[in-house]
Order: structure tokens, then C-alpha cells, then sequence
């Protein structure tokens, strides 16, 4: 008499290929900040090696970036919504990576900001491709999280590029090696995009039938509509609504604040209080490892408390309200303070909730709008890196006036203020009106 075996095979653990794929870009987040960054930290020896004695014209040469990557973040967030986003983040982090390390032979102004309008170019892609992938691989309720990884490459750039460059330009002496440095091993990352990242969970070879389920179940469950064919004129109807509007406002408020510390802080803490490069190299990984661990911990906290099952409203205005307050206050002590040590302590406390913002980019799809995910949050960060390319020149202006940077540094905590209204005026209890193309 034989007796069939009749045992339920153990269920397997769901794979972690999502969270494997957002820390790729965390990756690719922190290596476009330390491209971003080099031009920061090299700066004073640009200066001195190119005859550079107006800010002004250090102001410039910063916005040139922040010009080609604004005008890019709507064809980029369009093109994210209509095709591959696995080729888009590839083939973006190759090309940027050749500009960088290009960046490294030019001996005059106009040639080096030429090399940043092609990195400004190059890099637009990546953050709309990323909301496009959130929106794919993670559930509503990971998305505090997933935001948090997806532009927690900033801070953790900014900290790793001062680090690294301040690094290869003491040992090397000189700024061109770490361009070319940084240059080629943007393309290797890039590679290896290409050949990890998926467009969607069941793309994916390494994702076992545990993991596809639970994301399309935690997925469909928030579904409000069918997918349709997306095009450039459907951002429009959404731009009538006060939630994007405030969106806008509150995530350019935000970048005047990261990215004019991001720029200036190098030659604020050289010019205003003597530091030297290694100094200086110190005090930038310090304050921006910091903001990093900040920003991780605020995803950490938004995913926790709403899967304690607290309404969004108050999850996220808490958050963000933190966020601003604490920052613009940072900035304010900061600028008022003559110590530089006092000085680096209130710009690491300004810095450590300040990128709590980056819920920003998990908004449209937490209100229903998958679907333009790509492109309003592409027109999000034109606006915002619009005004990234303005405030460098601005301040440039500010300094060569006034010959002191109190001026630029209560600009910033203003500008805190206005992170804080605009998010205050987001209500995530109002899903974002979703217009079907006819």
C-alpha cells in the first residue's frame, strides 16, 4: 500500500528585487551629485587657474547646469511616460558621465560651461524615470521610503563627492584627474543600469511569483483608472489644479534652499570663515552624510505612521512642516552666527529634514495620478531647476554687492518659508483629477 505524499510545499519568501533596483538608483542619485558637486568643490581652483575674480561669473558658470536640466525635465518626464525607462536611465547616465569627464580638458570659461549644459542635458531624465519606476514596483505604502532612496542620492552624493574630490584633488593636485575620474565611472554605473533594471516586476529575472504578487495586489488595490496612450498636452488640466500648483511652488521653494547650500556652501566656508580645502572637504561630508541619514529616516517614519493607519494630511504636513521650519531656522542662526564651528552645526541641522521633501515625487501617484507621473513631475522640477539656475547668478549678484554672503543666506531661509506654505497647502485627501485623452 504506497501513501501519496500530499505536503504543501512551503510558501516561498517574496524576492527583494524592488528594494535591490531603488537602491541602484540611490547609487546612480549619489553618482549625479558628486558630478554635480565637483564643480562646487574645484571651484576655487578654476578660479585661481582661469584668472576668475567675479562671483559673478562664478555664478554663471553654476547656472549653466541648472539652465539645460530645466529645460529638459518636461521632454524628460514625457519621454519616461512613453518609452523604456530602463534604456532612459542607461543610456542618460552614459552620456553624462562622458560630459563630466570632458569637463576635465577645457581651459576656458565658455567650453566648461558648455560641458555642463551637455550634463545638465544629459542628467534631466533620471529623476522622472525614477517616479516612473516607483510607481511600477512599489506600493502605496512604500513609497515614503522609495522617495527617500530615489533622491537620497543628493545628499549622500554631495557628502560622497566632497569627500572623494577634495580627496583626489589633494593627492593628485589637481581638479582635472577627479573630473576624469568621477567621468568614467558614472559610464560603468551606467552599464550596469542597463543590465539590473526592469521597466515593470514581471520583466524582471529575479523576481519570484511571491514578490509579482505582492506588488500588483498592493498596486491594483490603489487603481482609480485604466491606462490610456499619454501625450505632451495632458499635463494641462493638471496645472489648473491647486495640489500640482502648490507642488510646484513648494518643490522650487525646497531646491533655492538645498541647491544654493549645495553651490555655495564651499566658498561661503572659505571665504567667511578661512577654511582650508581639506577643512572645507570635512565639513560638507559631514553636514551632507547627515542630511542623508535625515532623509532616509523621514521616509522611514511617513511609510510607518501611515501604515499605523494615520491620515496623509497629517502625516505628510507634520513631515514637511518639520522639514521647513527646522531648515529656514538652521539657515537664520547659520547666517547670523561668527563661530565656524557654530556655523557648520546650524547648517547640519538646517540640512538633516530639509530633504524630507523628496515625498515630492511619490505625490502624483499616492493621488491617482500614475498614469503623468513622468511629466508632472518632469514640470515639477523644470520649474524648480529654473529657479536653481537663477538663484546661483542672483546670488552671485548678492555677494559681488554686498562683498559678505548674510544676504544670500537669509535669502535662503526665506525661501524656507515658502516650502513650508506650499506644502501646507497640499491636501492629500483630494485625489488629482485625472483626465483621460479623448
Amino acid at each position: 500500500m504506497s501513501i501519496s505524499n500530499t505536503a504543501t510545499p512551503p510558501k516561498r519568501k517574496p524576492t527583494i528585487v524592488r528594494w535591490l533596483i531603488f537602491i541602484l538608483m540611490l547609487v546612480l542619485g549619489a553618482i549625479n551629485y558628486i558630478d554635480r558637486t565637483s564643480l562646487g568643490i574645484a571651484m576655487p581652483f578654476i578660479q585661481e587657474e582661469f584668472g576668475i575674480h567675479d562671483e559673478r561669473i562664478v555664478g554663471l558658470i553654476h547656472s549653466a547646469f541648472f539652465w539645460s536640466y530645466a529645460l529638459m525635465q518636461i521632454p524628460s518626464g514625457f519621454l519616461a511616460d512613453r518609452f523604456k525607462t530602463r534604456t532612459i536611465i542607461a543610456v542618460a547616465t552614459i552620456i553624462w558621465g562622458a560630459f563630466q569627464a570632458v569637463g576635465a580638458a577645457c581651459h576656458q570659461v565658455l567650453t566648461l560651461s558648455l560641458t555642463r549644459i551637455g550634463l545638465g542635458i544629459s542628467e534631466a531624465p533620471i529623476m522622472p524615470a525614477g517616479a516612473k519606476l516607483m510607481g511600477n514596483w512599489l506600493t502605496p505604502n512604500e513609497r515614503g521610503r522609495g522617495s527617500m532612496l530615489l533622491d537620497g542620492g543628493a545628499p549622500l552624493g554631495t557628502a560622497l563627492g566632497a569627500l572623494l574630490l577634495t580627496w583626489l584633488i589633494g593627492h593628485f593636485g589637481s581638479w582635472r584627474i577627479a573630473f576624469i575620474i568621477a567621468g568614467v565611472g558614472t559610464v560603468v554605473v551606467g552599464a550596469m543600469a542597463w543590465f539590473f533594471i526592469r521597466d515593470k516586476p514581471s520583466e524582471h529575472p529575479s523576481v519570484n511569483a511571491e514578490e509579482l504578487t505582492y506588488i500588483e495586489e498592493g498596486i491594483n488595490s490603489a487603481k482609480t483608472s485604466s491606462p490610456s496612450k499619454t501625450r505632451l498636452r495632458d499635463i494641462l488640466p493638471y496645472l489648473t489644479q491647486l495640489n500640482v500648483l502648490a507642488l510646484i511652488g513648494g518643490w522650487a521653494c525646497y531646491s533655492t534652499v538645498f541647491y544654493g547650500l549645495m553651490v555655495w556652501v564651499p566658498a561661503y566656508l572659505k571665504t567667511a570663515h578661512g577654511f582650508n580645502v581639506k577643512e572645507m572637504g570635512g565639513a560638507m561630508t559631514i553636514m551632507f552624510l547627515l542630511c542623508f541619514v535625515g532623509q532616509q529616516l523621514g521616509g522611514y517614519i511617513a511609510d510607518k505612521w501611515r501604515s499605523a493607519g494615520t491620515a496623509p494630511n497629517k502625516v505628510f504636513h507634520v513631515l514637511l512642516a518639520i522639514s521647513a521650519i527646522v531648515s529656514g531656522g538652521g539657515v537664520f542662526l547659520c547666517a547670523n552666527t561668527s563661530s565656524p564651528t557654530m556655523a557648520v552645526i546650524f547648517l547640519t541641522i538646517a540640512l538633516f529634514p530639509l530633504r524630507w521633501a523628496s515625498v515630492y515625487w511619490s505625490i502624483p501617484g499616492l493621488l491617482g495620478a500614475q498614469k503623468m507621473a513622468g511629466t508632472i513631475t518632469g514640470t515639477m522640477n523644470f520649474c524648480s531647476n529654473m529657479t536653481a539656475a537663477i538663484v546661483p547668478i542672483l546670488v552671485g549678484w548678492m555677494i559681488h554687492r554686498t562683498g559678505s554672503y548674510y544676504s544670500a543666506m537669509m535669502f535662503f531661509a526665506f525661501a524656507a518659508a515658502g516650502y513650508l506654505v506650499c506644502s501646507m497647502l497640499i491636501n492629500f485627501n483630494r485625489p488629482m483629477v485625472l483626465k483621460d485623452p479623448e
